[in-house]
């Protein structure tokens, strides 16, 4: 339970970098108010959002939270992996989901973030991009980004097999760092639990697999994962021509109007 009773504003979308915080702020279970920003109109790029996020992105959050002296604030924080660890500096003071600041699990939990933030949300979703929403098969890229996503599959792969060689049976891992999920394990979740999308065989990544299923049948992952509205995996492969047709309409003319933009 949150150790104090929170009042933060989260600006979201049903997409992996928006599930990512919405599972941290279940996990916490903190107070949150749901502001569900819809990509597809490009309201994340009017004036009003751009004064929370000025890069225009979903995730971002305001934590009006009183301070510990009973103060107001408006703190913003946006970018993913700066929310998980804002949140988790101020909300997890037992270290449920993280690790104490400065020890050797802490940074190595902060590596394998940045992993994720640099590594496997770019390139699974320029795989995406290329395979699912580009106007034109562009074989070399859909084959470039495929592949790279791929290896830092099997990178994760690597890693929680050797966790699972030193893990701990009652901590539920393997995990990637230590002996618990962190926030490093919900960040490359967050876009591995939508690989169903690719031409990716998870179940060449076994350990990756279990991982995935592991954290997934978690109850409170499944709240955040609802969030800002649930979704059905199997009613969205039925009807999957007709989301990606409307995807890629909005996709190309918000990209048509950067371009006008920035010419």
């Amino acid at each position: 339970m949150a150790p104090i009773e929170t009042n933060i504003d989260f600006y979201t979308w049903g997409t992996p970098n928006g599930h990512k915080i919405s599972i941290l702020l279940e996990e916490l279970g903190l107070k949150y108010n749901v502001h569900p920003i819809d990509i597809s109109t490009d309201v994340q790029k009017e004036e009003w959002f751009l004064k929370i996020n000025p890069n225009g992105r979903i995730p971002a959050i305001i934590d009006r939270t009183e301070t510990p002296d009973g103060k107001p604030q408006e703190q913003r924080v946006f970018e993913g992996a700066a929310i998980l660890l804002y949140l988790t500096a101020r909300y997890d003071p037992e270290h449920q989901l993280s690790y104490p600041y400065d020890s050797a699990e802490h940074w190595e939990m902060v590596s394998w973030l940045a992993f994720q933030h640099g590594g496997i949300g770019p390139m699974q979703g320029q795989a995406n991009h290329f395979a699912n929403y580009a106007p034109e098969k562009i074989p070399y890229a859909i084959s470039r980004y495929l592949t790279e996503t791929k290896r830092l599959f099997g990178v994760v792969e690597k890693q929680l097999e050797l966790q699972a060689q030193k893990s701990n049976p009652v901590s539920g891992g393997p995990w990637l760092v230590g002996d618990r999920c962190t926030i490093a394990d919900l960040a490359s979740f967050s876009w591995i639990y939508w690989v169903d999308r690719l031409d990716i065989d998870l179940t060449k990544f076994p350990r990756v697999s279990e991982w995935r299923e592991r954290i997934t049948a978690r109850p409170t992952i499944q709240r955040g994962l609802a969030v800002p509205e649930p979704h059905d995996k199997k009613e969205m492969a039925a009807n999957q021509e007709e989301n990606l047709k409307k995807a890629r309409e909005w996709i190309l003319r918000s990209q048509k109007a950067d371009q006008e933009k920035y010419k």
